[in-house]
């Protein structure tokens, strides 16, 4: 039986059916439909977004075979340093609670091309990439994975890893352990193999560990997401700007530095949101011209051409013109 919910602002009904200690403060969370319906199909690197009770709103990538209907499967590590999402999550997300989250949604698709592909996941980046290897195992497509973790302890499903996709496939690096050792990044991505993709997901250094050493890589070949904004930067020289609605003619005035979000918000013009940082793709508008400071993490150089994240993105030039 398929899920018969209609998607609204507030998202789908679920409920926890287990609770499992992967590692060192990361747990992941199976959610059912109440009555055992499916649920909407999803891609492997989809994420859903997952709506706490305080109000906050947390994206949370879909770790579960891509083919499996009855269940979602997130994992999530506590950041007790953090904006509080994953605390909040750890401390009242057990069994049989309740809680509401979106239809999936991907920004880290496989790409059809894919022959072959090289996976490299640090932490709790492993998570798409373990939907990835479901898909394609299922598919027949020959992959190698390479996860970094500090420690045995504090890395997610490493026994179930090998024994899924079996040793060969596998490599496991923990970096604080006595015998361990480091992932040699520019090495491993020193050669381009034709109809090889790259696809790559962790903390902050090891994304750009990764996007240095693939920096070689042709075009459209690599793959990435990133779990952590960037700080915004704010290189625009003071003077006059201005946000034109086409479709409306309303213009709007805008400081250097100023966010576009707040600005369509207080201007009465609705736009999707989630994460506010750059990271999920839920608030993208079309622009027909002018000049944007772009701090996403997801659009590519020819979307950014038309396209923009209003939530972290700021105008650039004295006027900016988006298909609103």
């Amino acid at each position: 039986m398929a899920y018969t919910d209609q998607p609204t602002n507030s998202g789908l009904a679920l409920r926890v059916r287990q609770v499992t200690y992967q590692a060192e403060g990361i747990n992941s969370y199976e959610l059912v439909h109440p009555n055992g319906d499916q649920l909407p199909e999803f891609t492997a690197g989809a994420h859903i977004d997952v709506y706490l009770g305080s109000g906050l709103i947390r994206q949370y990538s879909l770790c579960n075979n891509p083919s499996e209907r009855h269940r979602y499967l997130i994992t999530v590590q506590r950041e007790d340093q953090g904006r509080g999402g994953s605390r909040e999550l750890h401390e009242t997300l057990v069994p049989q609670k309740e809680v509401r989250v979106s239809v999936p949604r991907n920004q880290f698709e496989l790409c059809p091309g894919t022959e072959s592909a090289l996976l490299l996941g640090a932490g709790i980046g492993i998570t798409p990439l373990l939907a990835m290897a479901h898909e394609l195992k299922r598919k027949g497509i020959p992959f190698q994975m390479h996860y970094c973790a500090a420690t045995r302890a504090r890395a997610a499903f490493s026994d179930e890893l090998a024994a899924l996709f079996g040793d060969s496939a596998v490599h496991i690096y923990y970096s604080r352990e006595p015998s361990g050792q480091r992932l040699a990044i520019s090495q491993l991505l020193s050669q381009f193999h034709p109809q090889q993709h790259l696809y790559y997901c962790g903390p902050t250094d090891f994304m750009k560990a990764c996007a240095q050493a693939a920096a070689h890589w042709p075009v459209g070949t690599v793959h990435t997401e990133y779990f952590q904004a960037a700080e915004p930067k704010v290189d625009i020289q003071p003077g006059q700007y201005r946000v034109k609605l086409a479709r409306s003619g309303i213009e709007i005035a805008a400081q250097p530095g100023q966010r576009l979000l707040p600005l369509l918000q207080e201007a009465g013009v609705e736009v999707s949101t989630s994460c506010e940082s750059g990271l999920c793709g839920a608030c993208v508008v079309p622009y027909i011209d002018g000049e944007v400071l772009h701090q996403d993490l997801i659009l590519g150089e020819a979307e950014r051409a038309n396209r923009l994240t209003p939530c972290v993105s700021q105008v650039a030039g004295e006027l900016l013109v988006l298909d609103l």
